[in-house]
């Protein structure tokens, strides 16, 4: 295939916006993941901790231990949109819609009854929910979304709801949970750079004051 003088200049400088979007895409994603990883352990302060890369420049696993007041365990999922490829980057847009933070928070306290927060129209294909059949559902609104509660008790809804509205941004969180098979405490959110101490701050205070109290237990 013979190549015209203009389809190889559009190859060029197809060459070189890619190269400059690589390390720009990258710079700006190694910035972010490191700003999360010192504005959380700042406040988590663990004793131990460990890493997983999860590959290239999308982001990384943490585990820390913590073992202090009702904070066992602390471990979180950061995954970025790709900013370094200028191919991949508009269809990630389409397909994951922006960068994404995954909490699974494990407290010393028992939780004992399960309860969901599900922003509506978030997920294409719905989470699997253990025992969904069983639990009472309806539809709140919490800062102009709609989110579907799931609970076996109103009152343990109603604590996840106000944490979602004390939040820097509402809107960003797609999914609580409290989930007693696992004892876990779950968020699910997209990430804001400038709001991230604050909101972990206030899942930290969650997890040692509300999830202590005899709602939740």
């Amino acid at each position: 295939m013979e190549l015209t003088s203009g389809l190889l200049l559009a190859i060029m400088v197809l060459a070189a916006v890619s190269s400059i979007q690589f390390y720009k895409g990258r710079k700006l994603n190694l910035q972010l993941m490191q700003h999360y990883l010192r504005s959380i352990e700042e406040v988590v302060k663990p004793e131990d901790k460990d890493y997983v890369w999860l590959g290239g420049y999308i982001g990384f696993r943490a585990s820390y231990k913590v073992n202090r007041d009702n904070l066992r365990k602390f471990e979180y999922t950061l995954t970025l949109l790709p900013r370094h490829s200028i191919l991949y980057f508009p269809i990630a847009l389409l397909t994951s819609r922006h960068d994404k933070i995954y909490f699974v928070i494990r407290p010393f306290a028992e939780i004992r009854r399960e309860a969901h927060l599900i922003q509506k129209g978030y997920y294409r294909l719905k989470p699997k929910i253990e025992n969904e059949d069983f639990l009472q559902r309806e539809t709140i609104e919490i800062a102009g979304k709609e989110y579907e509660a799931l609970f076996e008790k109103r009152r343990d809804v109603e604590k996840l709801k106000e944490l979602v509205e004390n939040l820097s941004k509402p809107h960003n969180v797609k999914h609580v949970s409290l989930t007693p098979k696992t004892n876990v405490f779950y968020v699910f959110m997209k990430p804001e750079p400038d709001t991230i101490e604050e909101d972990v701050k206030k899942l930290v205070r969650f997890t040692n004051e509300r999830l202590k109290e005899s709602p939740f237990s």
